[in-house]
Protein backbone atom coordinates (compact mmCIF):
# COMPACT_ATOMS: atom_id res chain seq x y z
CA UNK A 1 0.00 0.00 0.00
CA UNK A 2 1.17 3.37 -0.94
CA UNK A 3 1.60 5.91 2.00
CA UNK A 4 0.49 9.38 1.56
CA UNK A 5 2.98 12.16 0.35
CA UNK A 6 4.19 14.19 3.89
CA UNK A 7 2.43 17.08 2.97
CA UNK A 8 -1.04 14.78 3.34
CA UNK A 9 0.58 13.75 6.44
CA UNK A 10 0.75 17.32 7.99
CA UNK A 11 -2.59 18.59 6.80
CA UNK A 12 -3.57 14.77 8.25
CA UNK A 13 -2.25 15.48 11.36
CA UNK A 14 -3.79 18.80 11.81
CA UNK A 15 -7.29 17.84 10.98
CA UNK A 16 -7.05 15.38 13.62
CA UNK A 17 -6.47 17.57 16.13
CA UNK A 18 -9.27 19.59 15.42
CA UNK A 19 -10.93 16.27 15.70
CA UNK A 20 -10.16 16.68 19.53
CA UNK A 21 -11.04 20.57 20.14
CA UNK A 22 -14.49 19.82 17.97
CA UNK A 23 -15.01 16.08 19.61
CA UNK A 24 -17.28 18.31 22.65
CA UNK A 25 -20.34 19.56 20.65
CA UNK A 26 -22.20 16.99 20.15
CA UNK A 27 -21.71 15.31 23.58
CA UNK A 28 -22.88 18.38 25.14
CA UNK A 29 -26.72 17.20 25.43
CA UNK A 30 -25.30 13.85 27.43
CA UNK A 31 -22.94 15.32 29.54
CA UNK A 32 -25.36 18.08 30.33
CA UNK A 33 -27.76 15.11 31.20
CA UNK A 34 -24.61 13.18 32.78
CA UNK A 35 -22.93 15.66 34.81
CA UNK A 36 -25.54 18.62 35.13
CA UNK A 37 -23.02 20.79 32.72
CA UNK A 38 -25.25 24.16 33.05
CA UNK A 39 -24.86 26.05 29.81
CA UNK A 40 -22.05 28.56 31.18
CA UNK A 41 -20.23 25.86 31.39
CA UNK A 42 -20.59 24.08 28.55
CA UNK A 43 -19.34 27.51 26.72
CA UNK A 44 -16.38 26.83 28.65
CA UNK A 45 -15.70 23.18 28.26
CA UNK A 46 -16.05 24.98 24.58
CA UNK A 47 -13.07 27.44 25.02
CA UNK A 48 -11.03 25.90 27.38
CA UNK A 49 -9.37 23.94 25.19
CA UNK A 50 -7.97 27.07 23.90
CA UNK A 51 -6.45 28.08 26.90
CA UNK A 52 -2.98 27.11 25.97
CA UNK A 53 -2.97 28.73 22.40
CA UNK A 54 -3.95 31.79 23.75
CA UNK A 55 -1.72 31.96 26.86
CA UNK A 56 1.70 30.21 24.92
CA UNK A 57 1.33 30.51 21.11
CA UNK A 58 3.96 33.17 20.57
CA UNK A 59 6.27 30.95 23.38
CA UNK A 60 5.60 27.92 21.70
CA UNK A 61 6.58 29.09 17.97
CA UNK A 62 9.70 30.24 19.59
CA UNK A 63 10.01 26.40 21.40
CA UNK A 64 9.23 24.99 18.08
CA UNK A 65 12.46 27.15 16.77
CA UNK A 66 14.40 25.13 18.98
CA UNK A 67 12.97 21.78 19.45
CA UNK A 68 11.97 21.55 15.28
CA UNK A 69 8.50 21.44 13.90
CA UNK A 70 8.65 17.88 13.23
CA UNK A 71 9.08 16.58 17.13
CA UNK A 72 6.58 19.34 17.75
CA UNK A 73 3.86 17.66 16.11
CA UNK A 74 5.01 14.16 16.85
CA UNK A 75 4.85 15.86 21.04
CA UNK A 76 1.46 17.25 20.59
CA UNK A 77 -0.26 14.03 18.82
CA UNK A 78 0.64 12.45 22.12
CA UNK A 79 -0.12 14.65 24.47
CA UNK A 80 -3.38 14.24 22.94
CA UNK A 81 -3.61 11.06 23.09
CA UNK A 82 -3.00 11.44 26.53
CA UNK A 83 -5.52 13.91 27.40
CA UNK A 84 -7.84 12.49 25.76
CA UNK A 85 -7.65 8.64 27.60
CA UNK A 86 -7.79 11.21 31.11
CA UNK A 87 -11.25 13.08 29.43
CA UNK A 88 -12.61 9.93 28.67
CA UNK A 89 -12.08 8.58 32.06
CA UNK A 90 -13.03 11.64 34.24
CA UNK A 91 -15.80 11.33 36.39
CA UNK A 92 -16.54 15.05 37.25
CA UNK A 93 -16.79 18.02 35.05
CA UNK A 94 -13.58 19.91 36.69
CA UNK A 95 -11.98 16.74 36.00
CA UNK A 96 -12.98 17.35 32.13
CA UNK A 97 -12.26 20.83 32.30
CA UNK A 98 -8.35 19.76 33.20
CA UNK A 99 -8.34 17.21 30.28
CA UNK A 100 -9.54 19.62 27.96
CA UNK A 101 -6.61 22.23 28.83
CA UNK A 102 -4.15 19.58 28.13
CA UNK A 103 -5.60 19.04 24.87
CA UNK A 104 -5.03 22.53 23.90
CA UNK A 105 -1.44 22.18 24.67
CA UNK A 106 -1.33 19.30 22.34
CA UNK A 107 -3.49 21.21 19.76
CA UNK A 108 -1.28 23.59 19.68
CA UNK A 109 1.92 22.19 19.65
CA UNK A 110 0.62 19.95 16.09
CA UNK A 111 -0.90 22.99 14.53
CA UNK A 112 2.03 25.60 15.02
CA UNK A 113 4.74 23.90 12.64
CA UNK A 114 2.41 23.03 10.12
CA UNK A 115 2.65 25.79 7.78
CA UNK A 116 6.33 25.86 8.32
CA UNK A 117 6.90 22.09 7.02
CA UNK A 118 4.38 22.71 4.73
CA UNK A 119 6.56 25.15 3.15
CA UNK A 120 9.85 23.28 2.39
CA UNK A 121 7.22 19.80 1.54
CA UNK A 122 5.90 21.54 -1.35
CA UNK A 123 6.85 23.86 -4.48
CA UNK A 124 6.62 27.53 -3.99
CA UNK A 125 4.07 27.52 -6.95
CA UNK A 126 1.73 25.43 -4.98
CA UNK A 127 2.12 26.78 -1.41
CA UNK A 128 -0.99 28.99 -2.21
CA UNK A 129 -3.24 26.45 -2.72
CA UNK A 130 -1.80 23.88 -0.22
CA UNK A 131 -2.25 27.06 2.47
CA UNK A 132 -5.75 27.52 1.66
CA UNK A 133 -6.41 23.48 2.20
CA UNK A 134 -4.57 23.79 5.40
CA UNK A 135 -6.37 26.71 6.05
CA UNK A 136 -9.56 23.94 6.39
CA UNK A 137 -8.23 21.43 8.94
CA UNK A 138 -10.53 23.30 11.10
CA UNK A 139 -13.75 22.87 9.61
CA UNK A 140 -12.92 18.94 8.27
CA UNK A 141 -11.94 18.19 11.81
CA UNK A 142 -15.56 19.67 12.94
CA UNK A 143 -17.62 18.42 10.55
CA UNK A 144 -16.11 14.72 10.98
CA UNK A 145 -16.42 15.30 14.98
CA UNK A 146 -20.25 16.35 14.08
CA UNK A 147 -21.09 13.70 12.38
CA UNK A 148 -18.97 10.72 13.38
CA UNK A 149 -19.29 11.47 17.12
CA UNK A 150 -22.96 10.93 17.64
CA UNK A 151 -22.44 7.24 15.99
CA UNK A 152 -19.98 6.19 18.41
CA UNK A 153 -21.28 7.61 21.34
CA UNK A 154 -24.36 5.18 20.20
CA UNK A 155 -22.31 2.25 20.36
CA UNK A 156 -22.53 2.35 23.84
CA UNK A 157 -25.22 2.87 26.58
CA UNK A 158 -25.23 7.11 27.48
CA UNK A 159 -22.88 6.61 30.56
CA UNK A 160 -20.20 5.04 28.35
CA UNK A 161 -20.63 6.92 24.69
CA UNK A 162 -19.05 9.70 25.06
CA UNK A 163 -16.05 8.20 26.59
CA UNK A 164 -15.71 5.78 23.75
CA UNK A 165 -15.71 8.41 21.31
CA UNK A 166 -12.98 10.13 23.50
CA UNK A 167 -10.87 6.64 23.63
CA UNK A 168 -11.38 6.19 20.11
CA UNK A 169 -10.07 9.59 19.23
CA UNK A 170 -6.93 8.90 21.57
CA UNK A 171 -6.06 5.74 18.94
CA UNK A 172 -6.73 7.85 16.24
CA UNK A 173 -3.94 10.46 17.32
CA UNK A 174 -1.46 7.56 17.91
CA UNK A 175 -1.98 6.12 14.82
CA UNK A 176 -1.55 10.13 12.85
CA UNK A 177 1.79 10.22 15.35
CA UNK A 178 3.09 6.91 13.65
CA UNK A 179 2.53 8.27 10.15
CA UNK A 180 4.37 11.66 10.98
CA UNK A 181 7.11 9.78 12.37
CA UNK A 182 7.24 7.59 8.93
CA UNK A 183 6.65 9.73 6.43
CA UNK A 184 7.45 13.50 7.23
CA UNK A 185 11.36 13.98 6.61
CA UNK A 186 13.53 14.79 9.82
CA UNK A 187 15.56 17.32 7.67
CA UNK A 188 12.67 19.04 6.82
CA UNK A 189 12.42 20.63 10.27
CA UNK A 190 16.01 21.49 9.77
CA UNK A 191 14.98 23.40 6.42
CA UNK A 192 12.43 25.50 7.84
CA UNK A 193 14.24 26.83 10.42
CA UNK A 194 16.81 28.28 7.99
CA UNK A 195 17.29 31.85 6.31
CA UNK A 196 18.83 30.39 3.10
CA UNK A 197 21.16 27.31 2.49
CA UNK A 198 24.16 29.66 3.27
CA UNK A 199 22.66 31.11 6.40
CA UNK A 200 22.54 28.95 9.27
CA UNK A 201 20.21 29.73 12.12
CA UNK A 202 21.90 31.19 15.50
CA UNK A 203 20.30 28.90 18.09
CA UNK A 204 21.47 31.29 20.74
CA UNK A 205 19.37 33.27 23.51
CA UNK A 206 19.88 36.42 21.89
CA UNK A 207 18.30 35.12 19.04
CA UNK A 208 15.47 33.70 20.46
CA UNK A 209 14.80 37.46 21.99
CA UNK A 210 15.43 39.11 18.68
CA UNK A 211 12.76 36.46 17.21
CA UNK A 212 10.43 37.84 19.92
CA UNK A 213 10.94 41.10 19.64
CA UNK A 214 10.81 40.88 16.10
CA UNK A 215 7.49 39.53 15.53
CA UNK A 216 5.86 41.26 18.64
CA UNK A 217 7.47 44.92 16.68
CA UNK A 218 5.72 43.27 13.18
CA UNK A 219 2.46 45.16 12.20
CA UNK A 220 1.66 42.44 9.72
CA UNK A 221 1.84 39.82 12.52
CA UNK A 222 -0.45 41.86 14.46
CA UNK A 223 -2.82 42.87 11.75
CA UNK A 224 -3.20 39.14 10.97
CA UNK A 225 -3.60 37.87 14.37
CA UNK A 226 -6.26 39.97 15.29
CA UNK A 227 -8.26 39.16 12.58
CA UNK A 228 -8.15 35.54 12.94
CA UNK A 229 -9.17 36.34 16.31
CA UNK A 230 -12.12 38.07 15.39
CA UNK A 231 -13.00 35.37 13.22
CA UNK A 232 -12.29 32.41 15.30
CA UNK A 233 -14.58 33.58 18.09
CA UNK A 234 -17.83 34.07 16.28
CA UNK A 235 -17.00 30.71 14.06
CA UNK A 236 -16.36 28.44 16.63
CA UNK A 237 -19.34 30.16 19.03
CA UNK A 238 -21.85 29.62 16.27
CA UNK A 239 -20.98 26.39 14.89
CA UNK A 240 -20.19 25.07 18.02
CA UNK A 241 -23.35 25.54 19.99
CA UNK A 242 -25.71 24.02 17.00
CA UNK A 243 -26.03 20.86 18.34
CA UNK A 244 -27.20 22.64 21.38
CA UNK A 245 -29.61 24.76 19.68
CA UNK A 246 -31.36 22.29 17.62
CA UNK A 247 -31.49 20.15 20.50
CA UNK A 248 -33.74 22.79 22.35
CA UNK A 249 -35.71 23.02 19.18
CA UNK A 250 -36.64 19.41 19.86
CA UNK A 251 -34.64 18.41 16.53
CA UNK A 252 -33.62 14.51 16.15
CA UNK A 253 -30.34 13.56 17.14
CA UNK A 254 -29.62 11.93 14.07
CA UNK A 255 -30.97 15.12 11.84
CA UNK A 256 -28.95 17.63 14.61
CA UNK A 257 -25.62 15.76 13.69
CA UNK A 258 -25.91 16.42 9.85
CA UNK A 259 -27.01 19.48 9.73
CA UNK A 260 -24.35 20.61 12.11
CA UNK A 261 -21.72 18.68 10.24
CA UNK A 262 -22.66 20.14 7.17
CA UNK A 263 -22.45 23.60 8.75
CA UNK A 264 -19.09 23.06 9.77
CA UNK A 265 -18.21 21.33 6.53
CA UNK A 266 -18.75 23.92 3.86
CA UNK A 267 -16.51 25.98 5.71
CA UNK A 268 -14.22 23.79 3.73
CA UNK A 269 -15.58 25.30 0.31
CA UNK A 270 -14.32 28.77 1.67
CA UNK A 271 -10.78 27.93 2.02
CA UNK A 272 -10.08 25.40 -0.65
CA UNK A 273 -11.29 28.79 -2.89
CA UNK A 274 -9.59 31.71 -1.21
CA UNK A 275 -6.42 29.30 -1.96
CA UNK A 276 -7.34 29.12 -5.38
CA UNK A 277 -8.38 32.73 -6.13
CA UNK A 278 -5.25 33.55 -4.08
CA UNK A 279 -3.31 31.34 -6.43
CA UNK A 280 -5.03 33.49 -9.85
CA UNK A 281 -4.33 36.66 -8.09
CA UNK A 282 -7.26 37.48 -6.30
CA UNK A 283 -6.82 40.58 -3.93
CA UNK A 284 -6.41 39.07 -0.16
CA UNK A 285 -8.42 42.09 1.43
CA UNK A 286 -11.15 41.47 -1.08
CA UNK A 287 -11.56 38.17 0.34
CA UNK A 288 -10.98 38.94 4.24
CA UNK A 289 -14.11 41.85 3.35
CA UNK A 290 -16.29 38.95 1.86
CA UNK A 291 -15.52 36.43 4.41
CA UNK A 292 -16.35 39.20 7.75
CA UNK A 293 -19.78 40.71 5.51
CA UNK A 294 -20.78 37.75 4.48
CA UNK A 295 -20.90 35.96 8.40
CA UNK A 296 -22.26 39.47 9.71
CA UNK A 297 -25.48 39.08 6.87
CA UNK A 298 -25.79 35.02 7.81
CA UNK A 299 -25.93 35.21 11.77
CA UNK A 300 -28.43 38.07 11.32
CA UNK A 301 -30.90 35.93 9.20
CA UNK A 302 -30.17 32.79 11.28
CA UNK A 303 -30.74 34.61 14.55
CA UNK A 304 -32.11 37.78 14.45
CA UNK A 305 -34.61 37.73 11.67
CA UNK A 306 -37.62 35.19 12.02
CA UNK A 307 -38.29 33.19 9.66
CA UNK A 308 -38.41 30.00 8.14
CA UNK A 309 -36.19 27.50 9.80
CA UNK A 310 -34.79 25.93 6.22
CA UNK A 311 -34.05 30.07 5.37
CA UNK A 312 -32.40 30.41 8.70
CA UNK A 313 -30.37 27.45 7.94
CA UNK A 314 -29.01 28.38 4.37
CA UNK A 315 -27.93 31.63 6.21
CA UNK A 316 -26.12 29.35 8.93
CA UNK A 317 -24.47 28.04 6.07
CA UNK A 318 -23.41 31.06 3.94
CA UNK A 319 -21.74 32.06 7.32
CA UNK A 320 -20.00 29.22 7.66
CA UNK A 321 -18.92 29.03 3.95
CA UNK A 322 -18.41 32.52 2.58
CA UNK A 323 -16.40 32.54 6.14
CA UNK A 324 -14.08 30.04 5.50
CA UNK A 325 -12.63 32.45 3.09
CA UNK A 326 -10.64 34.38 5.89
CA UNK A 327 -8.22 31.22 7.62
CA UNK A 328 -7.28 30.22 4.16
CA UNK A 329 -6.54 33.76 3.56
CA UNK A 330 -4.64 34.58 6.71
CA UNK A 331 -2.11 31.83 6.82
CA UNK A 332 -1.28 33.09 3.25
CA UNK A 333 -0.87 36.74 4.78
CA UNK A 334 0.98 35.38 7.55
CA UNK A 335 3.73 33.01 5.35
CA UNK A 336 3.70 36.71 3.51
CA UNK A 337 3.79 39.03 6.61
CA UNK A 338 5.94 37.65 8.29
CA UNK A 339 9.05 40.14 9.54
CA UNK A 340 11.81 37.68 8.58
CA UNK A 341 11.61 33.88 7.36
CA UNK A 342 12.75 32.50 10.03
CA UNK A 343 9.74 34.63 12.08
CA UNK A 344 6.86 32.67 10.33
CA UNK A 345 6.93 29.88 13.32
CA UNK A 346 6.25 32.73 15.82
CA UNK A 347 4.16 35.04 13.31
CA UNK A 348 1.84 32.04 13.23
CA UNK A 349 2.63 31.22 17.10
CA UNK A 350 0.96 34.74 17.51
CA UNK A 351 -2.29 34.54 14.97
CA UNK A 352 -2.63 31.36 16.77
CA UNK A 353 -2.58 32.62 20.47
CA UNK A 354 -5.28 35.13 19.21
CA UNK A 355 -7.00 32.96 17.73
CA UNK A 356 -7.21 30.86 20.57
CA UNK A 357 -8.01 34.16 22.61
CA UNK A 358 -11.08 34.70 20.20
CA UNK A 359 -12.08 31.56 20.54
CA UNK A 360 -11.57 31.06 24.67
CA UNK A 361 -14.11 34.00 24.77
CA UNK A 362 -16.38 33.75 21.95
CA UNK A 363 -18.78 30.82 23.40
CA UNK A 364 -19.13 31.92 26.77
CA UNK A 365 -19.71 35.51 25.64
CA UNK A 366 -22.49 34.29 23.30
CA UNK A 367 -23.52 32.09 25.88
CA UNK A 368 -23.79 34.28 28.06
CA UNK A 369 -26.21 36.75 25.83
CA UNK A 370 -28.08 33.84 25.43
CA UNK A 371 -28.95 33.19 28.88
CA UNK A 372 -29.50 36.72 29.19
CA UNK A 373 -31.96 37.59 26.43
CA UNK A 374 -33.69 33.89 26.86
CA UNK A 375 -32.73 32.81 23.47
CA UNK A 376 -30.17 33.04 21.02
CA UNK A 377 -32.15 35.96 18.59
CA UNK A 378 -28.69 38.26 19.92
CA UNK A 379 -25.92 36.10 18.44
CA UNK A 380 -25.80 38.52 15.51
CA UNK A 381 -24.97 41.35 17.58
CA UNK A 382 -21.63 39.79 18.87
CA UNK A 383 -20.61 37.62 15.55
CA UNK A 384 -21.75 41.64 13.87
CA UNK A 385 -19.09 43.19 16.19
CA UNK A 386 -16.06 41.04 15.69
CA UNK A 387 -16.61 41.21 11.48
CA UNK A 388 -17.35 45.05 12.23
CA UNK A 389 -13.70 44.92 13.81
CA UNK A 390 -12.52 42.45 11.18
CA UNK A 391 -12.91 44.92 8.20
CA UNK A 392 -11.22 47.33 10.05
CA UNK A 393 -8.26 45.15 10.24
CA UNK A 394 -9.08 44.09 6.66
CA UNK A 395 -8.07 47.98 5.88
CA UNK A 396 -5.26 48.11 7.52
CA UNK A 397 -3.75 45.01 5.97
CA UNK A 398 -4.46 46.89 2.57
CA UNK A 399 -2.70 49.76 3.33
CA UNK A 400 0.58 47.51 5.05
CA UNK A 401 0.64 45.77 1.66
CA UNK A 402 0.06 48.91 -0.63
CA UNK A 403 3.51 49.96 1.74
CA UNK A 404 5.47 46.81 0.62
CA UNK A 405 4.58 47.12 -2.84
CA UNK A 406 6.14 50.78 -3.28
CA UNK A 407 9.35 49.75 -0.86
CA UNK A 408 12.32 50.13 -3.03
CA UNK A 409 13.65 46.70 -4.82
CA UNK A 410 16.01 44.46 -2.63
CA UNK A 411 15.03 46.67 0.71
CA UNK A 412 14.67 44.31 3.62
CA UNK A 413 13.39 44.38 6.70
CA UNK A 414 9.95 44.22 8.40
CA UNK A 415 7.23 45.29 6.70
CA UNK A 416 5.85 46.86 9.67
Amino acid sequence: MKLPHPATCVIAAGVVAALHVAKLPPALPVLQQAMGVSLLQAGFLLSLVQLAGMVLGLPAGLMIQRWGPRKSMLAGLLVLAGASVMGGSASTASALLLSRALEGLGFLCVVLPAPGLLRVLVPPAQLSRVLGGWGAYMPLGTALALLVGPAVMLLADTAWGWRLWWWSLSALALALAALVLLRVPADASAQVLLVSPEKPRDAGPSHWRALLVLTLRSRGAWLVALSFAMYSGQWLAVVGFLPTIYAQAGAAPGATAWLTALAAGVNIIGNLSAGRWLHRGASPVALLATGFAAMTLGTLFAFGVEGHPWIQYLAVLAFSMMGGLIPGTLFSLAVRLAPDVQAVPTTIGWMQQWSAAGQFFGPPLVAWVAAQAGHWQWTWMVTGACSVVGLVLARQIQLLLKRACVRRPGESGDLA
